[in-house]
């Protein structure tokens, strides 16, 4: 009983660190994608179409993809990490929870970087939290289907079927 359990606790923590890493990339489409779409929008910000030609120069010069990749997995990884704890100890299976979760973690993860975006009433700086949030909600139902439907680190009860 005892080492089916210690596996499949071992199942779940991979599970969750494959979601997570599924889950930034997918965030990272999303923000291009996000971006993208506003920047054709009349009255947008110059610097909007400059996050369309980002994922052109991180192709061309693989090092920066890496480094914006891993940069974000810093800046959401210890937030993301508490959360899916919480979520696997409780067996929180709602894809809702999963993705407000994911965008505030993107939102905190935005906060860590430009510290100053709190107390900037500046509204392009907050159309990018409102866009950074809505690409963690898109994280978060990609972490959602990849790992939490089946979150719980203790294994479910199977009833034995009688006749």
């Amino acid at each position: 009983m005892g080492m089916a359990t210690a596996k499949h606790v071992l199942k779940r923590l991979l599970m969750m660190f494959a979601g997570y890493l599924v889950a930034v990339l997918v965030g990272l489409i999303a923000v291009v994608a996000i971006y993208a779409a506003l920047s054709s929008l009349p009255n947008a910000p110059e610097y909007f179409s400059f996050f369309v030609v980002t994922p052109i120069a991180a192709l061309v010069v693989p090092p920066l993809g890496m480094f914006i990749y891993f940069l974000t997995i810093v800046v959401t990884g210890m937030q993301t990490l508490i959360f899916a704890l919480i979520a696997e100890f409780f067996s929180l299976r709602n894809f809702l929870m999963h993705m407000v979760f994911g965008a505030a973690a993107a939102a905190c993860g935005f906060f860590l970087i430009w510290s100053s975006s709190a107390e900037d009433l500046d509204p392009a700086r907050w159309a990018d939290i409102g866009i950074i949030a809505a690409a963690g909600l898109v994280a978060g139902l990609v972490y959602w289907l990849i790992a939490g439907r089946d979150a719980g680190f203790r294994r479910p009860v199977v009833a034995a079927l009688t006749y």
